[in-house]
């Protein structure tokens, strides 16, 4: 066993982080319209340049611009995608934590044109990122998977006039996140990840009976989600690796599904042709390690052991107790260390501060040291 020189790296992270308060407070005078767009992006190129650093002094071998220029993981991207547009009406997700229940009303989308790539999204933030991370650091850049274009509005969602057959609107789909990844690569990106909650919430009974209200077939959407990924990552850029992100919620320390991997694992681990995937285990919420003896040779597995939705810190010898379990299951040479999720995935953040993140960041470093060398 050794350290990994290749993305996913032994200590690795998913990709959001705390605001920093100064770039809180520029993005609310910029919505009010007291500082210009530029001032802002000022704001936001300093940050990055500290959250940079911040990764690399606790020892981290990759770096995201902390997704600092967005509000939401995935909404940012997904509405700039051509032929997909910002809904009048209202999702409402219910989300969950130990004091109760928390309820998150984003806008909606909708599908009311072809969908298409017009730009390269994110592109200038990956620019700016690759322009300040030291040579022996890795820029990773993290965007929604596919499956978060469909699957919250369901059919609804997709304008029946423009796609009056689904699989024209998932050929299409693929497409455009095809030359995404394409397009990333020109930029020199080497380290891509695809952030996907319904692989996730589906194997949850509730979410399973949402999406049939919806009109969806619960038994079989982490197929379709699965082939429309295959599809989008078939050509990808020779010397970048794809890795994906399971969450079953992420919105300030709440989340919104439950339940163990034992639904779409298997299809999940042997059909899904990504080099990893960064799983959440931090709680029971996540069932246990059983169904990573579905996982093939060749694939790694970052386990989310370490918590972003709570500050107190995992001791080492917890982490490496719950590594040596899941090395049960599959090899430990195709493990890595990472917390379970993104410190934020929204601009609002999880309830912890940023010096408790650091030392999140600093043990997952120390412990992957430790077990891997």
């Amino acid at each position: 066993m050794s350290q990994r020189s290749t993305p996913p790296f032994r200590a690795d992270h998913v990709g959001s982080l705390l605001r920093p308060a100064e770039l809180r407070a520029a993005r609310e005078k910029a919505a009010q319209g007291t500082i210009t767009p530029g001032e802002l992006r000022e704001v936001e190129d300093r940050a990055i340049r500290g959250v940079v650093e911040l990764q690399r002094k606790a020892g981290l071998r990759s770096a995201t611009d902390g997704e600092f220029r967005r509000a939401s993981w995935h909404m940012d991207f997904i509405y700039q995608l051509g032929g997909v547009s910002q809904s009048d009406e209202r999702l409402h997700v219910k989300f969950h934590n130990a004091a109760g229940d928390l309820e998150f009303s984003p806008p909606g989308l909708q599908v009311d044109g072809k969908v298409r790539l017009n730009k390269t999204i994110f592109g200038d933030h990956f620019a700016y990122l690759k322009s300040v991370v030291d040579s022996g650091v890795t820029p990773k850049q993290t965007i929604p998977s596919p499956s978060m274009v469909y699957y919250r509005g369901g059919r609804a969602a997709v304008d029946e006039q423009v796609y009056p057959d689904l699989e024209d609107f998932f050929t299409d789909l693929a497409a455009a996140y095809a030359d995404q990844i394409k397009g990333m690569g020109a930029l020199g990106c080497t380290y891509l990840q695809l952030d996907d909650t319904s692989l996730a919430y589906l194997n949850d009974p509730k979410q399973r009976e949402l999406v049939a209200r919806m009109g969806g077939d619960p038994e079989t959407l982490h197929l379709r989600n699965i082939k429309t990924m295959n599809a989008a990552i078939e050509a990808k850029p020779e010397g970048m690796a794809i890795t994906t992100h399971l969450c079953r919620g992420n919105f300030r320390s709440s989340w919104a599904a439950e339940g163990s991997y034992d639904f779409v694992a298997e299809a999940l681990f042997n059909e899904l042709n990504v080099d990893g995937f960064f799983l959440e285990f931090d709680d029971e919420r996540s069932g246990g390690f059983e169904p990573l003896r579905f996982v093939p040779k060749g694939k790694y597995v970052v386990l989310g052991l370490v918590t972003t939705k709570r500050g107190e810190l995992e001791p080492m010898e917890t982490l490496e107790r719950r590594i040596e379990q899941a090395a049960k299951y599959v090899d430990i040479d195709q493990l890595c260390l990472s917390p379970q999720c993104g410190f934020s995935s929204t601009e609002e953040g999880n309830d912890l501060t940023e010096e408790q993140q650091v030392r999140k960041l600093e043990r997952i470093v120390e412990t992957a040291a430790k077990v891997w060398g």
